[in-house]
């Protein structure tokens, strides 16, 4: 499982789609219906949030001392003061949702067959960024598109809480974080690399605030923390080489093949579930 939600969470394919799942077709004695699954979950997450600390150190400690420069002052003149607040603005709307929805999101993680749904949803949406994208470059010079392209550190705090808005729908096992966070960037003028870059900076806050929320339930549940422990190192590990893939990938990739990966994973995962009853 660690090694699982490690190289899915930061690919556009949903990694909590993945984990409802996979257990469920491969018929593993633990349930997602468990109280410990969602905090040991989260615990894999702070793993992936640790590697991305790791590929982002250096940013981010340009980020912090910018974020604390421009509260002080009042103001902001910096790219990286804007950054910080940008960042700030699209945790928002993941943060609000979460505290809200928390239970009733809980229950969706229960139900192998709506995460394989998500999954389908999360591959069309994938698809429908990428047309939106190439319609809008094809509506415009080149020259149009070289000036319309910004970097994540430019955009509008109107698109950062847009971009934000999507990432709560990620709370939905089969909807990629990454993936609708990538697609919202695509849609606000970034760059595929620039909006994945984004996307992992903007997933840091949000998974650590959640591991403040649940890894204490777990430490309480007297699950075997040092296996636990041990899972959210290799989540780490697998999330450090996902990162790395994937801001070359976006180079000049784009999110088509994790759709339609989406799309017949999802489809498959129907099928199997339903012979399996």
């Amino acid at each position: 499982m660690g090694l699982l939600q490690g190289a899915s969470e930061l690919f556009p394919v949903s990694s909590l789609g993945h984990a409802v799942l996979v257990p469920s077709l491969l018929h593993w004695s633990f349930k997602q219906s468990d109280p410990s699954f969602v905090p040991f979950l989260v615990l894999l997450h702070l793993g992936t949030a640790t590697a991305l600390l790791v590929i982002y150190r250096e940013q981010w400690v340009v980020i912090v001392r910018g974020f604390v420069t421009a509260a002080i002052r009042g103001q902001m003149k910096t790219d990286s003061e804007r950054l910080a607040m940008l960042l700030l603005v699209g945790t928002i709307p993941a943060a609000v949702l979460g505290v809200f929805l928390e239970t009733r999101i809980k229950t969706l993680f229960a139900s192998p067959t709506e995460a394989a749904g998500f999954l389908i949803l999360n591959g069309l949406l994938m698809l429908g960024f990428e047309a939106l994208r190439r319609r809008a470059e094809r509506g415009s010079s080149r020259t149009e598109q070289e000036s319309h392209f910004a970097d994540a550190e430019r955009i509008s705090f109107r698109a950062a809480a847009l971009v934000g808005a999507c990432q709560a729908l990620a709370f939905l096992p089969g909807i990629s974080r990454s993936g609708i966070t990538i697609g919202g960037g695509l849609l606000a003028g970034l760059r595929h690399q620039e909006a994945a870059r984004f996307s992992f900076l903007l997933a840091t806050p949000v998974i650590l605030g959640a591991g403040l929320v649940e890894v204490p339930e777990l430490l309480k549940s007297g699950v075997p923390i040092a296996e636990y422990a041990a899972a959210a190192v290799l989540s780490g590990v697998a999330a450090y080489a996902s990162a790395r893939f994937l801001l070359r990938y976006f180079r000049s990739g784009r999110l088509d093949p994790y759709g339609w990966y989406c799309i017949l994973a999802g489809l498959a995962a129907l099928a199997l579930l339903h012979f399996s009853l």
